[in-house]
C-alpha cells in the first residue's frame, strides 16, 4: 500500500482528510458515479450523492443541490476525484451541523470521516498519553535515546513512525503479547522493517482486544495523529482496566450482595465494574447521586471529592466540598490525588469539561493504586467454589477477539451475555457469508421481548445448519440462555467456516470442491518438505508440535527472511517448558509481523490446542497465497500440489473481512 495516498491524491491538505481505507471506498462511488455520463459534473452531484450515507441520508437532493450551488458559479464544471472529494466534505459539514450528529447506520468509513472537517486531536490527551509513555518506556533499553518526549510538540507522532514504540506500548499493557525478538530495532530502518512492525503491532493491537478496522499501516507511516493517538489511547485503556475484574481483583467480590450477583458482574464489562466500584464507595461517603459516566457526572468534582476522602482520609482537605467552583474543586481534587502517590491523567480543566476518555484513566488509576476493598478471607475463598475452566476462558477470548475485529456495529465484552439477542451473531454471519441473512424478519436492538430475541436466535441456527454446522440438539433458546459450550461450539464452527471460506474464494476455483481440514494440513505439509526438512504435522492434535519447530519450520519455508534460528531453543531442555512458551511467543509475533490476523496465545501452541493449531495454519495458508504468484516462493512449489482439483484464479473475495484479512 505504500504509496497509494499519493496515487489517489496529490493534496497534501486532502491526504489528511482521509484514511487509506476511506480514500478506497469514496474513489470507487466516484467512479460509478462517472461510469453513468462518462463524466461527472457539478450539477450531476446532487442527484448522484444520494448513495452515499450521512450526505445522502440527512440532505435530500434539494438540498445538495442547494448547497452546491452556493458554494460554486459553474455548475458545468467537470469533477475529477481531488475536486470531489472537496465538494464531499463541504456536503458532509453541512450535513453534520444540520444533525448534530453521525447517523447510527453509517458505514466505518464515513463514521471516521464525520468527527470534523479536519482530524482533529486532544492536546489534553496528547499530553496525558506522553506523559504515560514516558513513564512506563523512560527505560526501555531501545526506546531511553528517544524519551522523555516532549508533549508540546509533535514528536510522539514521528517516534511511532518506525512501530518499535506502539509494539512495546502493547507489552506494557498486556505483558508478552509481543515476543521482542521479533520487533524490528535498528536505529535507522527500510520500509520493508517499518511495514513489518506496524504489521506487527496491528495484529498484536486487534489480538488484546483493540479496534483497528480502518487503520492500515500506511496511516502510522504518514503520522496521521488521530489515528496513531487513537489506537494509544485504547493500548492504555486496555492496560489501566487490567486488573477490573474477580481473577486479579478478587475483592471486588465485596460489591455484590450474594452468589447470584456474582456472575452478573463477571459478565460486565471493565468500565461497568469501575463504575460499580466508585458508586459502592460514594455510597459509604454519602454522597447522593449516582455516577453513570466518565464525564457529565463528574463535572463539578464533587463525585471526586467524596470518592478520594473515603479512600485516603489522611489528605483531605475540608475545602474540597465547600468551594462553589468546580474549578478550584477540581484543582483540591488532583492536589489530593498528588498526595495520595496517584499520577495525574487530565487537568482541573480536563474534569470540568467531562473529557471522557482522560477522566476514565484518572479513575483506572485510582482503583489500581487503592481501591478501598476489604480482604476478607470468606469472600476471597468463595471464588475457589466457582467453575474455573481455563480452556472456556481462552476460547472466549479468541472468539470475542475475533468478532470484534471484524468491524461489528457493537463491541462485544463478553461473548456469552453479549450474543445472547442473536443480533451481532446475525453481523457477523452476514461478514463470513454475505447475504445469507434475512435481515426482513431480524429484530434490532434493543429488544425486550424475550421471543424476539429467541427469533434472531432461531435464525442464527437455522443459517447454521444451512452452512452444514453440527448442531444436533442446539436451539436459538440455548443461546438466549447464555449456555457456554454450546456458544463456544457455535462459534468455532462459525470462525472455521470463515477460514475456508477465505481460503476458497482466495486464489483458485475449485469446481464445486470445499476447501477442508485434510487440504490445509496437507500444505503445511508440502511447504515443509519442499524447503527440505523432516518435520511432520501428523493433524492438528499432534503432539510433537508442542515445541514449536515445525510452525518455525513453515514460517521459514513460507517466508525465508522470518526466522531467526539464532533466537530458536529446541524445547527439550530440563527447562523445556519455559523454551517451549519462548518459541510459541515467537511464532505468534512471528506470523503476525508477516500479516497474519491470529488469536491464540502461546499455550494454545504449547497445549496443542487443535482448534487454535488450525486456525494458525490456515492464517499462514492466507497470508501465503495472498502473495504475488512468483514472489518470495520456495522453488518447486505450486498451489495446485496441495489442493487437488484446483485452477488458480486470481479474484480475491472483495468482502471486508478477507479486506481485512481477520482468521
Amino acid at each position: 500500500m505504500s504509496g497509494y495516498v499519493g496515487i489517489l491524491v496529490s493534496d497534501p491538505w486532502l491526504q489528511n482528510q482521509f484514511t487509506q481505507v476511506e480514500l478506497r471506498s469514496l474513489k470507487t462511488h466516484f467512479m460509478s458515479m462517472r461510469r453513468e455520463s462518462g463524466k461527472l459534473t457539478l450539477r450531476d452531484m446532487a442527484s448522484r450523492m444520494s448513495r452515499l450515507k450521512v450526505v445522502g441520508e440527512n440532505l435530500t437532493e434539494e438540498d445538495r443541490a442547494s448547497c452546491i450551488q452556493d458554494l460554486y458559479q459553474n455548475l458545468d464544471e467537470e469533477v475529477d476525484f481531488e475536486f470531489f472529494l472537496k465538494v464531499y466534505l463541504k456536503l458532509h459539514a453541512h450535513a453534520s451541523a444540520r444533525t448534530g450528529s453521525v447517523a447510527k447506520n453509517s458505514s466505518a468509513f464515513l463514521k471516521t470521516a464525520t468527527t470534523t472537517l479536519l482530524h482533529t486531536i486532544s492536546e489534553s490527551e496528547k499530553a496525558s498519553y506522553v506523559a504515560h509513555i514516558n513513564n512506563y518506556l523512560g527505560e526501555d533499553d531501545f526506546l531511553k535515546k528517544y524519551l522523555p518526549i516532549d508533549p508540546s510538540t509533535n514528536d510522539l507522532f514521528e517516534i511511532a513512525k518506525d512501530g518499535v514504540l506502539l509494539c512495546k506500548l502493547i507489552n506494557v499493557a498486556v505483558a508478552g503479547t509481543i515476543d521482542e525478538r521479533a520487533i524490528n530495532t535498528k536505529r535507522i530502518l527500510n520500509p520493508w522493517e517499518r511495514n513489518e512492525n506496524h504489521t506487527l503491532c496491528l495484529n498484536s493491537a486487534k489480538a488484546i482486544g483493540c479496534t483497528v478496522v480502518n487503520i492500515g499501516t500506511q496511516d502510522f507511516i504518514e503520522g496521521r495523529r488521530h489515528l496513531v493517538l487513537g489506537l494509544i489511547s485504547q493500548i492504555i485503556k486496555i492496560q489501566l482496566l487490567a486488573d477490573l475484574n474477580l481473577k486479579k481483583t478478587p475483592q471486588l467480590l465485596e460489591l455484590v450482595g450474594d452468589s447470584k450477583d456474582v456472575e452478573e458482574l463477571m459478565s460486565l464489562p471493565p468500565e461497568k465494574i469501575l463504575l460499580r466500584w466508585m458508586n459502592f464507595l460514594l455510597k459509604k461517603a454519602g454522597y447522593k447521586k449516582i455516577v453513570t459516566n466518565f464525564s457529565s457526572d463528574v463535572k463539578d468534582a464533587e463525585a471526586y471529592g467524596h470518592l478520594l476522602n473515603v479512600l485516603a482520609p489522611e489528605y483531605s482537605n475540608p475545602s474540597t466540598l465547600t468551594v462553589r467552583d468546580p474549578l478550584t474543586r477540581a484543582k483540591l481534587v488532583l492536589e489530593h490525588a498528588d498526595r495520595m502517590g496517584c499520577k495525574r491523567y487530565l487537568t482541573a480543566k480536563d474534569i470540568v469539561e467531562g473529557s471522557p476518555n482522560l477522566n476514565l484513566a484518572f479513575v483506572a488509576h485510582i482503583f489500581q493504586h487503592r481501591n478501598g476493598l476489604s480482604t476478607q478471607t470468606k469472600q476471597i475463598s468463595f471464588l475457589e467454589t466457582l467453575p474455573d475452566d481455563a480452556q472456556i476462558s481462552r476460547e472466549e477470548r479468541a472468539f470475542r477477539f475475533w468478532m470484534n475485529s471484524l468491524g461489528n456495529s457493537t463491541y462485544i465484552d463478553n461473548v456469552f451475555e453479549d450474543l445472547r439477542n442473536g443480533w451481532l451473531l446475525l453481523e457477523t454471519l452476514d461478514k463470513v457469508s454475505p447475504g445469507i441473512v434475512n435481515w426482513k424478519v431480524a429484530n434490532k436492538p434493543p429488544i425486550k421481548l424475550p421471543f424476539r430475541k429467541v427469533e434472531n436466535c432461531n435464525q442464527v441456527v437455522k443459517i447454521g445448519k444451512q452452512l452444514k454446522f453440527s448442531l444436533v440438539n442446539i436451539a436459538g433458546n440455548d443461546i438466549v440462555q447464555g449456555n457456554k459450550k454450546l456458544i463456544l461450539a457455535y462459534l468455532w464452527q462459525l470462525m472455521r467456516c470463515n477460514i475456508l471460506q477465505l481460503l476458497k474464494n482466495l486464489r483458485f476455483h475449485s469446481h464445486g470442491k470445499e476447501i477442508t481440514d485434510v487440504d490445509i494440513l496437507r500444505w503445511a505439509n508440502t511447504q515443509v518438505s519442499n524447503s527440505g526438512t523432516q518435520s511432520r504435522m501428523n493433524s492438528f492434535k499432534d503432539k510433537s508440535l508442542s515445541d514449536g519447530i515445525f510452525f518455525l519450520e513453515l514460517l521459514s519455508a513460507v517466508q525465508p527472511r522470518a526466522v531467526n534460528w539464532s533466537l530458536v531453543t529446541k524445547g527439550v531442555a530440563a527447562n523445556a517448558d519455559d523454551e517451549k512458551k519462548m518459541n510459541a511467543t515467537y511464532i505468534i509475533s512471528i506470523a503476525r509481523k508477516l500479516g497474519c490476523s491470529i488469536f491464540l496465545l502461546p499455550e494454545d501452541l504449547t497445549e496443542v490446542n487443535q482448534k487454535m493449531i488450525l486456525t494458525l495454519t490456515a492464517s499462514i495458508m492466507y497470508w501465503y497465497l495472498k502473495q504475488p504468484v512468483d514472489q518470495d516462493k520456495p522453488s518447486g512449489t505450486s498451489d495446485s500440489e496441495t489442493i487437488s482439483n484446483s485452477t488458480l484464479d486470481d479474484s480475491a473475495s472483495e468482502s471486508s473481512i478477507e479486506e481485512n484479512g481477520n482468521l
